[in-house]
Formats: C-alpha cells, sequence, structure tokens
C-alpha cells in the first residue's frame, strides 16, 4: 500500500543559462529570458522587491477582471516570432503570449530532472503527458523511451513539433496528438494500456479541440482514477500540478491517497517554488511559491 508523506515538500528549482528570476516583489516578478527581461503578474510576492531598478524588455499588464485578461507592453524590441532557449540538451522557442506566460513554465524544471531520475537510465519506458503544452516536458523525458504528449491545443501541439526539430529531436519517439485529455486518458483504460510515468498539468478551465469543457474540481478526480489505471506496482510515478486555485496539497494527495491505494510506493505534495537570484547585503536567497503539487513514486 502506497505510504502517504503527510509532511510538505518543497521542489525548488534554480536558474540556470537561459532563465532566472531576478527579483520579485509589489505583487510582480522579474525574470530573464535568454538576453530578455519581462515583468509579469505574481500575486505570492508579497514582499518588497530588492533591486531598485526593473529594467526590462516588456511587462504584462493583467486585465481589470479575474478572467486572466491582459496585455504586453514593450519597452524594448522583443522577436514576436520567439527567440531560442536551452534547457539541459533541450532546446526550444520562447515567446511572449496572450496568457501571460513565455510559452513554458520554468518552475517545471526541478519536475522534469525528478521524472528522468524516476525512470533511472531507462530507455525502454512509456510515459504520458498530459495538458503538454509546448513540448519540453515530452522532450525532457523522451531520451527515456517513448513518449505520448497531449494537448488539446493544435497549435500549441504544432510548437512541440518546432521545439523538437528546434533541439534536433525530431526523430525521437514522441507521439503528438492534439486531442481532449480526459477524453484520451479514459480510452487508453478501455484499450488497456500501461504506462511507466505519467504528468499532468490541468489548467483551472479550459476547452477541448471539439469545445470540450474542462473545471478541475469537477474533472480532475475521474482523470485521476483513470490514470491510476494506466500505471500498475512496476510503473515508476505520476506528477500532479496545479496553479491558481484555492486549494492545498494535502487535498490533492488526498486524491492521489485514495486512488493508490493498491498499489506500493510513497505518496508526497508540497509547493513548487523558485529561487530568486537578487540578495543583498545581509539578505538570503528568496522563494516564490508558483504552484501545488501531489506525486506517487515507486522507489
Amino acid at each position: 500500500m502506497a505510504q502517504l508523506r503527510e509532511e510538505q515538500q518543497l521542489l525548488t528549482g534554480t536558474a540556470w543559462d537561459d532563465y532566472g528570476l531576478v527579483d520579485s516583489g509589489d505583487g510582480r516578478k522579474l525574470e530573464r529570458y535568454g538576453n530578455y527581461r519581462f515583468i509579469r503578474p505574481e500575486p505570492q510576492a508579497m514582499w518588497q522587491p530588492r533591486l531598485g531598478n526593473w529594467d526590462a524588455h516588456g511587462e504584462f499588464v493583467p486585465g481589470s477582471d479575474d478572467d486572466g485578461g491582459g496585455r504586453w507592453q514593450y519597452n524594448k524590441p522583443v522577436p514576436q516570432e520567439g527567440w531560442p532557449l536551452t534547457w539541459r540538451e533541450v532546446d526550444f522557442t520562447a515567446q511572449c503570449t496572450p496568457f501571460r506566460h513565455l510559452g513554458f513554465f520554468p518552475d517545471m524544471a526541478p519536475v522534469w530532472d525528478w521524472m528522468r531520475g524516476q525512470l533511472d537510465g531507462k530507455t525502454d519506458a512509456e510515459t504520458l503527458n498530459l495538458f503538454g503544452y509546448t513540448g519540453v516536458g515530452s522532450l525532457a523525458l523522451s531520451g527515456c523511451g517513448r513518449v505520448t504528449h497531449v494537448d488539446a491545443s493544435k497549435k500549441s501541439v504544432a510548437q512541440a513539433r518546432e521545439n523538437a526539430e528546434l533541439a534536433g529531436m525530431g526523430n525521437r519517439p514522441i507521439r503528438w496528438l492534439v486531442d481532449d485529455a480526459a477524453k484520451f486518458t479514459a480510452r487508453e483504460v478501455r484499450r488497456g494500456r500501461r504506462y511507466d510515468g505519467i504528468i499532468l498539468d490541468p489548467p483551472k478551465f479550459g476547452r477541448g479541440p471539439k469545445a470540450e469543457t474542462w473545471r478541475l474540481e469537477q474533472g480532475l478526480p475521474d482523470l485521476v482514477s483513470d490514470c491510476r489505471q494506466l500505471l500498475d506496482a512496476d510503473s515508476k510515478f505520476l506528477f500532479l500540478t496545479v496553479y491558481a486555485v484555492r486549494m492545498s496539497s494535502l487535498a490533492l494527495a488526498g486524491l492521489l491517497n485514495e486512488m493508490f491505494a493498491d498499489l506500493p510506493g510513497v505518496i508526497e505534495h508540497g509547493d513548487l517554488s523558485v529561487r530568486e537570484e537578487a540578495v543583498t547585503d545581509g539578505g538570503t536567497d528568496r522563494l516564490l511559491p508558483t504552484a501545488i503539487f501531489a506525486r506517487w513514486s515507486n522507489p
């Protein structure tokens, strides 16, 4: 029976050559993406910034409502078609999107490392990336075996394919699928499929390619139940992240604890965070929380 660890875990991302959290505070954050710097809203940065001057190429100004609207304002030229970045051996394109992010989620970097560690050098693993977006996570896993990448956005899947070509990984064993994640997973259960690992990063709200409606609180239990049926005692992990919801990681862990009760392994939960680069005299490097997570692993 999987053991639930009740104490919260902290999974922290640190800067690399092409990304860093430069500073944060007053409800905003300053990040560098290659040679460009951007300011984005960050409600959890309730402290004061440490740097006096935030010299940025652009800033995302949110809308006046809670529906996620807003627009980019640029102070310096930024390539609208995007520019190349690298994480580990994976090359990909960063780009200012209408949804305030830049085409990937840098706080997921420690998750990509963790998943690869769970597969422990395997080259024949079968992994599933649900809500796979622009494919950096899929490319990170592709060195361990076959990856099935699922996202409802045709544009995102197209960009994921382009990222694979950019990284010289166009021949990696990845299935790129434009599909509703919940419906696809249910079909995989009926087909009797199994996977060694599953990563799912569901949005709070979304629509499938045929106008299917996704709401996190209503859809997540059934989706996790189907994911559980795609895993067995020889599988290695399931990693679930959730952003921008009023929910505790302990609730996610409770869901996994119920679904994975008959499997061996460990269930953990906690916060994803990014370590800030700006450290002043006598200060310490701060951690900015970004999301909550729960994970099942089977060493």
